[in-house]
């Protein structure tokens, strides 16, 4: 902050920021034309940690480690050195890799050196989270280990479920290290009970659902902003009644600093919104936002399958899966209004280089999307 101070509520924003390079972290990731408000922080922590990210440079990471700088702790990232200039002058960066076994590994991280607190967000590949835990274990006071609700054993057959953060977690994990769209959550499930069976109280786990905000590079959400922005004739999600679920980054990070800052043990669901949301009262949210006429065409999940046209972050399930973040709120999880985040990521979005824009990551084109909207009429 220009003062040196924390101010209350904790309000990361480039009018406040005089550090140059702060600003051209920002900016480097397509954030530095927005302010990032961090809800759920007010008062100064009580001392400052010397935390490691594992990680750091991503679409989680940055949001975290401006908010432990801006708090007043110390920062040290590892991770493959290719953003090194992101936090150079204000966080330390060693450059090594998850994987022991490619370039120089772990090497960086075997000196013996301690820290408060490991924040583990770049771990998919068991082996990988293991090597790092067994590393770290005796040489930090907290492991805080972001997994992903798709950990859960969502389980077959019909009805509507609740998955609290003591249901089972998948157990079939595959035998292999590549990251797909198939073995990411038993990947994920591996890594998590790794942590906690190693690690014990020692360990704290974070399960956010989908996870949208300014900086989203998956561009799953910021379809549905963007799409609904324009107007005109919209293919929806197929199951108008489902239960939709996303948190703001800004309010995960806020989370998980306030666990680590508190110290807190535990597993706890990052998932939100406050109040219960379907598809449909989802997308006309949305379309409350814009000035332009939206009229939208509700397709079944048959349809979407027969088309091979899957749409951004919306399965086309049958049943809806409600994950319950009740233990998280108790322990600090606050959530900022929809418009909020529609409106920031938008703002992130049109601000993005026209090439970028031009190549959305899986969206659907505007003639599949005309022929599914044929097809349901």
């Amino acid at each position: 902050m220009a003062n040196g101070k924390v101010a209350a509520g904790l309000t990361i924003g480039v009018a406040e920021m005089t550090n140059r390079r702060a600003f051209l972290g920002l900016s480097a990731l397509g954030l530095g034309s927005l302010t990032l408000p961090i809800t759920g922080l007010s008062a100064a922590p009580t001392k400052p940690l010397d935390v490691l990210v594992l990680g750091g440079t991503g679409f989680i990471g940055p949001h975290q480690v401006e908010a432990l700088l801006a708090r007043g702790h110390k920062v040290t990232l590892f991770n493959r050195g290719r953003k090194a200039d992101l936090f150079a002058g204000r966080a330390e960066t060693l450059v090594g890799n998850r994987d022991d076994q490619v370039d120089d590994g772990l090497n960086p991280l075997k000196s013996g050196r301690r820290w408060d607190v490991v924040l583990d967000n770049s771990g998919y590949v068991p082996r990988h989270v293991k090597d790092s835990v067994e590393l770290l274990a005796e040489r930090c006071d907290r492991y805080v280990y972001i997994s992903t609700v798709a950990v859960y054993d969502y389980g077959e057959g019909d009805g509507d479920r609740d998955l609290h953060r003591n249901s089972p977690l998948l157990r079939d994990i595959p035998d292999t290290e590549e990251v797909t769209g198939e073995t990411y959550g038993p990947l994920k499930a591996a890594c998590d009970t790794l942590v906690t069976d190693i690690l014990g109280d020692k360990s704290t786990v974070v399960r956010p659902t989908y996870i949208v905000g300014p900086g989203d590079h998956t561009d799953r959400f910021t379809y549905w902003v963007d799409r609904i922005r324009r107007g005109g004739d919209v293919l929806a999600p197929a199951g108008a009644d489902l239960e939709a679920q996303w948190i703001d980054v800004r309010d995960l990070t806020a989370f998980v600093v306030r666990l680590i800052e508190r110290g807190t043990p535990g597993a706890f669901n990052g998932a939100g919104p406050s109040s219960r949301f379907t598809n449909e009262s989802l997308m006309w949210s949305l379309a409350a936002m814009t000035p332009e006429p939206v009229r939208f065409h509700w397709p079944t999940a048959e349809l979407l399958e027969q088309l091979k046209l899957p749409l951004p972050m919306m399965a086309g399930r049958q049943w809806s899966r409600h994950v319950d973040a009740t233990p998280a709120k108790k322990a600090g999880l606050e959530f900022r209004a929809l418009a909020d985040t529609a409106r920031d990521l938008q703002a992130w979005w049109l601000a993005q280089p026209e090439e970028r824009r031009a190549t959305p990551r899986r969206w659907p084109t505007l003639e599949q999307e005309a022929e599914a909207i044929r097809l349901i009429a």
